[in-house]
């Protein structure tokens, strides 16, 4: 049964089940994908020159904002004036959201609901009511005009489950002239008052690309494992890389694992029969533990690996030695919404396109954040940014709302 609530007063425990789709989507629009999604993978082309430009010129901009806040930094931002919105007294917020089906968007879900606390004890927020659509495109439209038809919603948060199907829904709530936060995932409208996500995809594959190139030879081997074909932001990581390992002569070859353990390790010892590899990458890091597991199978010396910012492969990063890199897509845009709509009936100026640094954890980080982050679980996401807010650490360690 789908979840409804009012996350102001009920609530619910978090289940632990990694979704296939990945962590998100990319805030880009994706091509025109195709009803079969391997057919879409193989005929549609996935690489956007331009947006591969504009976010590799975005990962050297130094972020403007606080700098032990990044979930109120941003780059390169046209701000908005929003004095239209401003308005005395706590607001409902309603947010639709796409899921909490992986722990990409556990973690930032709990994150999301700490800062919703926080803002009610500061009296910006009365209450957040909540409409999941479990992945659905259909049941979230009908999540947001259900809120539209309620007429009780002072801000719309939504966090779309894809991008064309979503754009008539946001622009209607658009039209009721109430403020629209759109975050993590992009439409095709520009009606929102502010579109908040990190750099994007692209940055993810420029980043992790980068990182192997610079420590393998011209000629090795990486197998690259993703999740699965026609998710925007996963085929504009892999198009990313792909890009610049053949640019740099490595031999890459990619299979989709649907985040199977067993298929992970099936695979990595399929290639490891044909030959030597040197190196990993993963368009999510759900799985990556099960890859360093098939190099200890075989006895083959562990490869040179981009992961992700999951507690489970930094731990076995630490453990195991490897040369690694954790690339992320920054779980604290969760935060970022519930603070936008403050700022916004604050009558205060947000950026229009609201970008978010996006950094990658690196081998001289990797201590910090294993220390900053002990007793999580596995599942947790490292740059969170929850760290001053109510209930840390015990609701992230529990993977529970209270």
């Amino acid at each position: 049964m789908r979840r409804s609530m009012k996350i102001a007063t009920a609530g619910v425990a978090l289940f632990g089940l990694i979704a296939l789709a990945g962590c998100t989507t990319d805030p880009s629009v994706a091509p025109a994908e195709s009803e079969n999604p391997e057919e879409s993978a193989e005929t549609t082309e996935w690489f956007d020159q331009e947006l591969f430009d504009k976010q590799m010129e975005e990962r050297g901009v130094e972020p403007e904002g606080p700098a032990d806040e990044p979930y109120l930094q941003h780059i390169n931002a046209e701000m908005v004036d929003t004095s239209e919105f401003a308005s005395e007294g706590a607001k409902k917020a309603c947010f639709a959201n796409a899921s909490i089906s992986n722990p990409w968007r556990q973690t930032g879900w709990i994150t999301m609901n700490e800062q919703l606390k926080a803002l009610q004890e500061a009296g910006a927020i009365s209450e957040m009511e909540t409409r999941d659509a479990q992945d659905s495109d259909d049941t979230q439209i009908a999540d947001i005009d259900y809120f539209i038809a309620e007429g009780g919603c002072d801000v719309f948060l939504i966090s779309p489950n894809s991008t064309a199907a979503m754009t008539p829904a946001v622009e209607r709530a658009c039209e009721t002239g109430k403020p629209v936060i759109v975050f993590d995932r992009g439409v095709n409208t520009d009606c929102p008052v502010t579109f908040i996500h990190p750099i994007g995809g692209f940055a993810w594959g420029i980043d992790t690309a980068e990182f192997l190139i610079d420590n393998l030879e011209e000629g090795d081997k990486v197998v690259a494992l993703r999740i699965l074909p026609g998710v925007d932001v996963l085929e504009h990581r892999w198009a990313a890389a792909e890009k610049l390992f053949e640019e740099a002569g490595i031999e890459a070859v990619d299979h989709f694992t649907g985040a199977d353990p067993a298929e992970i390790k099936s695979i990595i010892s399929d290639e490891l029969a044909k030959g030597d590899v040197q190196g990993i990458w993963m368009d999510a890091g759900d799985g990556a533990v099960a890859a360093i597991e098939a190099f200890e199978d075989a006895g083959a010396d562990y490869p040179v690996m981009t992961g992700e910012d999951e507690m489970s492969f930094l731990r076995k990063w630490k453990d195991t030695g490897l040369t690694g890199l954790a690339p992320v897509y920054s779980n604290f845009q969760w935060r970022t919404p519930l603070l936008a709509a403050q700022m916004i009936f604050a009558g205060e100026e947000v950026p229009k396109e609201w970008v978010l640094p996006q950094k990658p954890i690196t081998e001289g980080e990797l201590d910090d954040y294993l220390e900053a982050n002990d007793g999580m679980p596995d599942g947790h996401y490292a740059k969170f940014g929850g760290e001053n807010l109510p209930g840390y650490p015990t609701v992230w360690q529990e993977r529970q709302i209270p």
